[in-house]
């Protein structure tokens, strides 16, 4: 294996956190990974990695090593699209993410208009609720609701996202409307389950903190589109992000409740990895894309 590919190797090994991990991402047989690694170790006579029975974890070798890796292989990657033609010219794939909901419905029909304005861009849109790993998941650009935590990623501001509470009108009629959010304990609640510890609903509250109330659930789910039908059906109060719960709104489905109480929004970002020289098909997305859905959130906040 050549200086580069073993590099690559490397890299990932580190990103997956194991080497079955990596051999299973790229489709090679543990032994070949594990020899290609021991090769590159012994062609610079140093340890990269620290292997016990329980984790794999990098030397201070190894550190300093995936960290120059991580340099040479970006360099080469914008060698490659710059001798290629994209920086020069929108084309070439696109990996985008957001979403499952959002994705389908605000983000897809942007990428519709953008595909057909730039015919030689190939877009793959991966939608997901989970937060997809930029760099290891070589995704482009992500639309990500939500605090951002990683700093080394360049953000593009586009707005907010509400985050409401609401109800069937019969179930309200059965149980009463809440008051407060402690009164939510004597409704039935829907909870989205998710990788996240669950800590329980925040509302805002005056003059101190946001206070948590934790509710046991009538029902639990793993995707906030089953929670909203769950909720159009009666069966409890979910927690929803506004635009899942616009369809149910203008049906007459479901009622929003203590909005006077309402977390702060939700920030809503383009992501993307800071890179000094961005691929043109990606500078092209993001000034395409940017005022669209800023529009799309403005008309979100301003229906039902």
């Amino acid at each position: 294996m050549d200086r580069l590919s073993a590099m690559a190797l490397l890299v990932k090994v580190t990103e997956l956190g194991s080497m079955s991990a990596a051999a299973r991402a790229l489709n090679m047989p543990l032994t070949t990974v594990s020899r290609h690694i021991g090769e590159l170790e012994n062609a610079l006579g140093v340890r990269l990695l620290a292997r016990t029975t329980r984790k794999l974890t990098l030397t201070d070798a190894g550190v300093d090593y995936v960290a120059a890796a991580r340099r040479i292989l970006e360099e080469v990657e914008n060698a490659e699209r710059q001798a290629t033609g994209e920086y020069q010219e929108p084309k070439g794939e696109l990996v985008i993410s957001a979403p499952t909901m959002f994705g389908r419905q605000h983000v897809l029909p942007v990428i519709a208009e953008f595909i057909a304005r730039y015919p030689q861009i190939h877009v793959r849109l991966l939608l997901s609720d989970r937060n997809a790993d930029l760099v290891g998941d070589h995704i482009d650009l992500a639309v990500r609701i939500g605090d951002l935590a990683d700093s080394s990623m360049v953000a593009t501001r586009l707005g907010r996202m509400r985050i409401v509470a609401c109800a069937h009108p019969a179930l309200l009629a059965k149980y009463g409307e809440p008051q407060r959010p402690r009164d939510l304990a004597a409704l039935p609640i829907i909870r989205i389950e998710s990788p996240m510890p669950y800590r329980g609903w925040r509302f805002r509250a005056a003059e101190r903190e946001d206070q948590l109330i934790n509710l046991p659930p009538a029902l639990s789910v793993t995707t906030p589109e089953s929670a909203a039908d769950a909720a159009r059906l009666g069966v409890g109060v979910a927690r929803l992000l506004h635009y899942q719960a616009l369809d149910g709104l203008r049906q007459g489905e479901l009622r929003l409740l203590l909005e006077r109480v309402e977390p702060e929004p939700a920030p809503v970002h383009l992501l993307y990895t800071a890179r000094d020289l961005a691929p043109l098909k990606l500078r092209k997305f993001i000034d395409f894309a940017a005022p669209a859905l800023r529009q799309a959130l403005l008309r979100i906040a301003g229906a039902a």
